[in-house]
């Protein structure tokens, strides 16, 4: 008996696996959440091209906020180059750029100049129609960093910087969405990364 109905069986199992499928996606479980974790204050910077960069300039996209400094001896340059595998990732679907983009900051504006900065970020194959390299006043920065994205900054190039290594994502009303520590390859694995830009950008 079971037999002779067992292509009936298999069928409804199927038609309640989709159905709970379905049932699952339509009440948003599983899926990742980006709560508005705070507003970005807004500034004015010189980018690497030598324009002046403003917060209102970048609206309208969803952003990478990075803070760094180019003589970095470890996580700045190795976040860096996971940036621009990001940025490779949203190349595929033409979302860098277009929809998004990164916005690097930053803090020792003495040591990073123009020329200093560009040499950095070209080691990392950065698409500057898509990627801002911003410096400005020393203080103000770290006054951003701390106000805006809660990152301490504390030292000098000299004796080396303290400060927290994160990434974050803002979306195109400057609304903090979320926080990466980039030195945990695995929450800020590029892939992760990536999904979560495109998610923004299309919500």
């Amino acid at each position: 008996m079971f037999k002779k109905y067992i292509w009936t069986w298999i069928l409804l199992l199927i038609a309640a696996v989709m159905a709970g499928y379905l049932i699952y996606n339509a009440l948003d479980f599983g899926k990742e959440e980006y709560p508005k974790l705070g507003k970005v204050e807004t500034f004015s910077m010189e980018n690497v091209d030598g324009s002046t960069v403003s917060l209102e300039d970048t609206e309208g996209k969803t952003r990478l906020f990075y803070f760094y400094f180019t003589s970095c001896p470890d996580v700045c340059p190795v976040t860096t180059f996971s940036l621009s595998q990001v940025q490779e990732l949203l190349k595929e679907d033409e979302t860098f750029g277009k929809k998004a983009s990164f916005v690097s900051i930053s803090f020792d504006p003495e040591v990073d100049t123009r020329e200093t900065i560009k040499a950095f970020a070209d080691r990392f194959k950065a698409d500057y129609s898509g990627w801002y390299f911003l410096r400005g006043d020393a203080e103000e920065t770290k006054q951003l960093a701390r106000e805006s994205f809660k990152i301490l900054i504390e030292g000098n190039s000299v004796d080396n910087f303290v400060h927290a290594n994160l990434i974050a994502l803002v979306d195109p009303d400057n609304n903090i969405r979320k926080i990466y520590n980039a030195s945990n390859t695995e929450e800020a694995a590029p892939e992760i990364i990536a999904r979560d830009v495109r998610n923004i950008v299309s919500e």
